[in-house]
């Protein structure tokens, strides 16, 4: 119990001292002067390329990329990457609920590990014109106002993909090694695509693509290595909530200042309350909702009529709680402040809030300024209260998934 403290403990302030140090030594700003101009350089020689290949202009071209593009983006995991949990929890053994916890956790990591590099370097995308930038979603406009360096969606599909034939071939246990081969060819394929299409759609260049691909094979390799060890520690450690709470909070101050501000960090803040809600959700009700013996979907245990009937009353109770978190947090976080004597400010949630308290100066950078706005208070005007409300309101979704809606099947009877 000593031991699983200390190594808590250990890397907490060891996150506390990395924000202190980065903060002091402006470290953001050092490896931006040595990496951008680097980047920025090879962005330009990949334009002709880019070009190149938006010669091949078609509309079912556009349509396969930009369809290839949405359900591998970042917006589309954190909205549904829950029900995607959801559903195998439910539906299949636990085994395919660690495969859900697991695959969460990861775009997690891979989250914030892309967009902290992402605003570290600020690497700009190919420039437009000449490139031709297809934009068919709003999430895609959204995307196109991030950095290049990497390619998220290249970076989350070699990790997610790779984590899924992995956990397939596992599971399933064949020594067919066609099998291996032919998954492994068909998520490199995948990947193929996703690269391809990022560069003809004109969001991003060859050197962002390699980038994307490099820190998925190195994130992936590094969660095949622990991911057991964090799965264990979910459903079986020690002051695991408190831990990841701390630690949660921690991650949104550990994070790097770009020179403008972009989507990313909403997205780290979205899919960083979405890896708190799971956890501390699985830690307490893994015995009762998640464990090895849960029911299997077309068996007298759970037929397809009470199935159904889950899926009927979990998902509006999903969508439910997300509103009424977000609803919540934008009454009692402005309550909490004001009490506090914290000024505040709000750039979307709360419009009574948009431009309040020197936002025009506090606007220099809307998620930095987090380390100096815990340790150096006096030298900024305001917080932006949206990152709590995103992060609560994910938080809440995410917990519904895993503690309140089978809660709800348990008193239901289903």
């Amino acid at each position: 119990m000593e031991s699983i403290a200390l190594w808590q403990a250990g890397a907490l302030c060891g996150i506390v001292c990395w924000i202190l140090v980065s903060s002091y030594c402006n470290v953001t700003r050092a490896l931006r002067s040595l990496l951008q101009p680097w980047v920025a350089r090879h962005v330009v020689v990949g334009i002709p390329l880019v070009l190149q290949i938006q010669r091949f202009q078609h509309r079912v071209l556009d349509a396969l990329f930009s369809g290839l593009s949405c359900v591998v983006s970042v917006p589309f995991y954190t909205a549904f990457l829950p029900l995607l949990f959801y559903s195998l929890s439910l539906s299949l053994s636990s085994g395919h609920g660690k495969l859900a916890r697991q695959m969460t956790l990861l775009m997690a990591f891979c989250d914030y590990m892309g967009n902290c590099v992402k605003d570290a370097v600020s690497a700009p995308r190919p420039s437009c014109p000449p490139v031709r930038r297809v934009t068919a979603t709003k999430d895609e406009e959204e995307n196109a106002m991030e950095y290049g360096l990497p390619s998220s969606h290249t970076l989350n599909t070699v990790c997610l993909s790779g984590y899924l034939l992995h956990y397939v071939l596992s599971y399933i246990q064949s020594r067919d090694a066609s099998i291996a081969y032919a998954g492994f060819a068909a998520v490199c394929l995948l990947v193929g695509l996703i690269g391809l299409g990022r560069i003809y759609l004109g969001m991003h260049s060859l050197i962002d693509i390699i980038g994307g691909l490099i820190m998925g094979l190195v994130i992936l390799a590094l969660w095949l290595t622990v991911h057991d060890y964090v799965d264990n520690f979910i459903v079986s450690g020690q002051n695991v909530t408190y831990f990841w709470t701390t630690l949660s909070f921690l991650l949104l101050f550990a994070y790097p200042t770009p020179e403008i501000p972009t989507p990313s960090f909403e997205y780290h803040t979205a899919f960083n309350g979405v890896a708190l809600g799971i956890v501390s959700g699985v830690q307490l009700t893994y015995s009762q909702f998640h464990h090895e013996a849960v029911p299997r979907i077309f068996t007298p245990q759970l037929p397809i009529t009470a199935f159904l009937g889950r899926m009927l009353v979990g998902i509006p109770t999903i969508l439910l709680v997300k509103f009424c978190s977000k609803a919540l947090a934008k009454w009692t976080l402005p309550m909490v402040s004001n009490t506090l004597s914290i000024p505040i400010r709000s750039t979307g949630y709360i419009p009574a809030l948009n431009g309040s308290v020197a936002l025009k100066k506090s606007d220099e950078i809307k998620q930095s300024g987090y380390l100096q706005k815990l340790f150096f208070y006096g030298h900024q005007q305001s917080f932006d209260v949206d990152t709590g409300i995103r992060f609560l309101q994910y938080a809440g979704l995410a917990w519904s998934v895993v503690d309140l809606v089978p809660t709800l099947f348990s008193h239901l009877g289903l």
